[in-house]
């Protein structure tokens, strides 16, 4: 995290922080307030993943089981990391939110690549709108 200033909102109190360890202390203060145990896991894991300054992250399944509103955080915070230059490779089956912050998407099917290309273009396309985007 080193001079990146880094932003997440847990319960409705903001954590903002330009180092490692003032952006863990106010995260496990802001997630010690929640009843949301797999939530504070989650957001602890990004924590803890950032501060070795990765060049590429890799995601599995960041928003599996977890409220809307902290799955909108991940997300952005997800997004000001590719903004920053960080390489991204994330594993998601919420199709809508990784396509909206993916570059390039891939769609996996039984373990094959069944579509892929620009992320742009996979959220307007018919089939997949259909088969994983809810029809929208």
């Amino acid at each position: 995290l080193r001079d990146l200033t880094t932003a997440l909102r847990v319960e409705g109190v903001e954590i903002h922080a330009v180092d490692d360890q003032t952006f863990l202390a106010r995260l496990g203060e802001a997630t010690a307030a929640t009843d949301h145990a797999d939530e504070a896991v989650a957001l602890l894991a990004l924590g803890r993943a950032l501060m070795a300054k990765p060049r590429l992250l890799l995601l599995d399944e960041p928003s599996l089981g977890l409220a809307p509103l902290i799955v909108r955080e991940i997300f952005k915070t997800i997004a000001s990391l590719r903004s920053l230059g960080i390489s991204i490779l994330l594993v998601e089956q919420n199709a809508r939110a990784a396509l909206e912050t993916a570059d390039v998407g891939y769609v996996l099917e039984t373990g094959q690549v069944t579509q892929q290309g620009a992320a742009s273009e996979l959220i307007g396309d018919p089939k997949l709108i259909a088969a994983y985007l809810g029809g929208h």
